[in-house]
């Protein structure tokens, strides 16, 4: 599991309902299932309406992708990537054909495979480039969602408020003053559900979800670079530094860029930064 994911979920639970506790006489008010299923809902409700259906059950599976500690096994490919442009350097194609079937990584499987083809690097960068273009649209679109959710659920609360209000005022005027304090907690305590679940689960995963994405395509590139790299017959020592140096590179690049979005949200705004060392583009 991904600590730092659980211990931010579970400290911020535990921050509202300390408060809640320290601040309230009976915290049993602040439960109201009909108000949290009008914002859960709601939301669900919108959220279906917005994307299709196959999308949006994508995210009961993302979710889980959240919760895990998934490890991107960098050091991994670059060992592999070595290991079977060795066997090239060194003349051994049928013994680096074995090796290719051994490696776990599709993508780079399927680039040094058209290495090994005798794939121009013109088809490479091209074919590479645009599974990277793939993955990232679609990772983009699941965290999307969550950021469409995280829009949702507070309006719904506003929408819990007005039904609240409006009830409070017709018990008035029937001289229902036993039906107001319910009316009243309805009307406030959607307004807390939606702001909660926007800021607290919805927002943090989408936020989560786009920096993994960032890793990937970090991590993608630096493989395309490597590909070309052994296409070109560099020797493998040359490969192994060449992508540690990437990688070490692209991991404080990656550091840098989200202290830069953090100070220019507003004005970025999900702005990627990229490596000094882009690996090589097809020509248009």
């Amino acid at each position: 599991m991904n600590p730092s994911t659980l211990l931010g979920m579970f400290s911020g639970l535990a921050i509202v309902v300390a408060a809640i506790g320290l601040s309230a006489e009976d915290p049993a008010n602040f439960l109201n299932l009909p108000g949290l299923l009008l914002v859960v809902g709601g939301t669900m409700a919108a959220t279906l309406v917005s994307y299709p259906l196959h999308e949006v059950l994508r995210v009961f599976r993302v979710f889980g992708i959240v919760l895990k500690n998934e490890r991107l096994y960098a050091e991994r490919d670059i060992n592999e990537l070595v290991e079977v442009s060795k066997l090239k350097f060194q003349g051994q194609i049928s013994r680096a054909d074995e090796k290719l079937n051994r490696i776990k990584n599709p993508f780079l499987r399927s680039g040094m495979q058209m290495v090994l083809d005798g794939a121009s690097s013109e088809d490479l960068i091209t074919l590479m480039q645009w599974r990277i273009s793939r993955m990232r649209a679609r990772e983009r679109a699941e965290a999307q969602i969550f950021r469409t959710m995280a829009t949702f659920a507070p309006a719904f609360g506003m929408l819990g408020t007005l039904l609240g209000l409006i009830n409070m005022l017709s018990a008035m005027d029937a001289d229902q003053f036993g039906a107001i304090g319910t009316n009243m907690a309805l009307a406030l305590i959607t307004t807390l559900y939606g702001i909660l679940l926007s800021n607290m689960l919805f927002k943090p995963i989408a936020l989560k979800l786009e920096r993994r994405t960032e890793q990937r395509v970090m991590l993608m590139n630096m493989m395309v670079e490597g590909v070309l790299l052994m296409q070109e017959d560099r020797s493998p020592a040359f490969i192994r530094e060449t992508l540690g140096s990437f990688l070490a590179q692209s991991e404080d690049e990656l550091r840098d860029g989200d202290r830069q979005r953090s100070r220019a949200k507003d004005r970025s705004n999900g702005r990627n930064e990229s490596p000094r060392r882009r690996p090589r583009q097809a020509s248009e």
